[in-house]
């Protein structure tokens, strides 16, 4: 799993995606068009974005915030699929496909995001070729992760799951001044991520806490030694 590579699709994104950008992408009809169209959302910690099966209406463009994608298993236990942090579209691939929306997407902290409905969403993919592509590359690059999860869980042990998911949290959602990561995840959702159960994803935090891997404040978690979490987990920067 490349960080960089998913850091650099991100990036891409975030400069297409605002109005100077798209006022020099778009003819100027179709640049009236959104300005008249988009939203601005404001969420609560905890609000939710969409809901699993509702009908997409349009997209969701983080300008501020952190959110998770999750889906409700068969037991009523929810699976967390990725976070969502500034500058990351959600919602594309429901709307794309035709068809419901296949998780829910829920606010972890304040979120503020653009939405554009869906018709000007499909119209701008088809005048501005940048912004086409751009979307292309993410779109491709989502589809490898989703075969990496497959390995992720059938191939590598818990710890190593650990390893790999703490390094992904940070380089994803960044860290606050004091080096933490900026989420707060309970032990049972940290379990969740990485397929375990609660018990094992405590002792497991306990571990890396003793090996000096890690610094833990309550559900706040800070990287001690990346190295030795890189070789621990095989992941590719």
């Amino acid at each position: 799993m490349s960080l960089a590579k998913q850091t650099q699709i991100e990036e891409n994104l975030q400069k297409l995606f605002n109005d100077e950008s798209f006022k020099e992408m778009l003819p100027a009809e179709d640049y009236e068009k959104y300005i008249a169209a988009k939203q601005i959302l404001k969420f609560n910690k905890g609000g939710i974005i969409f809901e699993d099966g509702e009908i997409p209406n349009g997209v969701y463009f983080l300008n501020k915030g952190t959110a998770k994608l999750s889906k409700q298993g068969v037991y009523g236990k929810d699976q967390i699929l990725r976070f969502i942090k500034e500058g990351d579209l959600i919602g594309y691939r429901s709307l794309l496909c035709g068809e419901d929306f296949q998780a829910k997407a829920e606010a972890m902290t304040e979120v503020e995001a653009t939405f554009l409905p869906s018709d000007l969403f499909l119209q701008m993919l088809e005048v501005a070729p940048k912004f086409s592509f751009v979307m292309l590359q993410k779109i491709a690059f989502e589809l490898g992760e989703s075969s990496n999860t497959v390995t992720f869980l059938a191939q590598k042990t818990v710890r190593e799951r650990l390893a790999e998911i703490l390094l992904l949290l940070e380089q994803k959602l960044g860290t606050d001044p004091e080096g933490f990561i900026k989420i707060s995840l309970t032990r049972e959702e940290i379990a969740n991520i990485i397929g375990t159960a609660t018990e094992s994803a405590i002792r497991l935090i306990s571990e890396f806490k003793q090996d000096k891997l890690i610094e833990v404040e309550g559900r706040n978690i800070k990287i001690l030694n990346h190295e030795k979490l890189i070789r621990l987990g095989h992941v590719i920067i």
